[in-house]
């Protein structure tokens, strides 16, 4: 690639760079770059929305550069304050380096191990001599963190801000000089912490780091980024057929970014799907389900992928009974006269939150019982028959 398609590449999806010129310079001077992402493994588990800060890393592996996968094990500790309006919870140290683990074992299923650095920044942050700390926090102001929209906020509001947390992005800042990365990617989000990275590199000699923002993934609400705190997420770690179901989810509108951000498709292919629908050449669920397959195909086998789609197709396109239902073992307790309660049934096996919610549902005529609606209380449960219940999307069969 010559350097403007190189620069074409490594944007695709990409918010914002500052400064591209100097990318442009600095992929001229031919060496490899030092890129970097910082992960703080606060969670067990990445989900779809970590993706694609790894894919973008893929793209640099691509071309030849050396890419870093820095774990935030002493970061996490102080907790990320971006977009919070209270002070995270400290975790352990058991479980940053719990889930720290399972960090390494599923980034792999995008990065190429023989190109990626995993570093950890304990190794540099931990060995820092209180003279050296100080010397960090000189360099910036408590004015110019406090301009931050998350510490602004929270200071107008009166909401407390902790002193350990106003050291995170000078942390962050100062693994960009330990690691001195040329680039270093984060999410939208994360642009003022990136720019502090740039200012402390300058500071301590070097050059200052590119930085490249990209988007949020919005979660499966279609609302909100997607968080396994909201319950709208894709884990890299779920079973294939989860995955594609959760991704044919989608609205299809949302479709398209997650074809920019999470798959390889070019942004001129992306471009004609989309004419291609518009003319009625494509159907929107064919698209969707392709999108589904690209997804589960990075993380799974390509027969896992096939059985997805065929799963998918015989349970929700054909209405069939999905072959993985939990079956639930149910105490006779409830059972009166033959009949029980359809409301607290729903209550007791996970299918709603509460006996009102479940009332609601049942009267809404989201209640399906044996391939039956049910708008009735009462359901005439047969001692040693299994029974297969859905509200909405979810299963259960009941073994009596």
């Amino acid at each position: 690639m010559n350097i403007d398609q190189q620069i074409a590449y490594l944007t695709k999806g990409v918010t914002e760079i500052i400064r591209e010129e100097d990318l442009r310079e600095r992929l001229k001077a031919g060496r490899p770059l030092r890129v970097k992402a910082g992960f703080d493994p606060t969670a067990p588990d990445l989900h779809l929305g970590h993706t694609v800060l790894l894919r973008k890393m893929k793209h640099f592996q691509d071309l030849g550069h050396t890419v870093i996968f820095m774990i935030g094990d002493m970061t996490g500790l102080i907790g990320d304050p971006t977009g919070r309006n209270t002070a995270r919870p400290p975790l352990t140290r058991e479980e940053i380096d719990r889930n720290a683990e399972t960090y390494q074992a599923q980034v792999f299923k995008i990065l190429d191990p023989a190109k990626t650095e995993i570093r950890f920044n304990s190794q540099w942050l931990g060995a820092l001599r209180f003279e050296e700390t100080i010397r960090l926090c000189s360099h910036y102001t408590v004015a110019r963190i406090l301009e931050r929209d998350d510490f602004s906020k929270r200071y107008k509001e009166g909401s407390p801000i902790s002193f350990h947390e106003l050291l995170y992005p000078l942390s962050q800042g100062y693994d960009s000089v330990a690691l001195q990365a040329d680039v270093e990617l984060g999410g939208a989000d994360q642009k003022f912490n990136l720019l502090v990275g740039r200012e402390i590199q300058r500071d301590y000699g070097q050059q200052p780091q590119i930085v490249m923002t990209t988007p949020l993934l919005v979660g499966l609400d279609g609302v909100e980024k997607m968080s396994k705190s909201k319950g709208n997420y894709i884990g890299v770690t779920e079973p294939p057929e989860v995955m594609f179901r959760k991704v044919m989810q989608i609205s299809d509108e949302l479709m398209f970014n997650y074809y920019a951000l999470v798959t390889d498709v070019s942004v001129p292919d992306i471009g004609r799907m989309k004419a291609q629908i518009g003319s009625g050449e494509l159907h929107p669920m064919n698209a969707k389900i392709d999108l589904a397959k690209r997804i589960v195909l990075d993380f799974h086998s390509q027969a896992e992928a096939r059985a997805a789609e065929e799963e998918f197709t015989r349970v929700v396109r054909q209405r069939e009974i999905p072959s993985d239902i939990e079956i639930v073992p149910l105490d006779d307790d409830l059972r009166v006269d033959g009949f029980i309660p359809i409301d607290k049934l729903l209550a007791r096996i996970g299918l709603a939150e509460s006996v009102s919610d479940a009332g609601r549902k049942r009267k809404a005529g989201a209640v399906v019982i044996d391939g039956q609606k049910q708008l009735e209380p009462k359901f005439p449960l047969r001692a040693g028959a299994v029974h297969t219940i859905q509200v909405g999307k979810k299963w259960r069969r009941v073994a009596v």
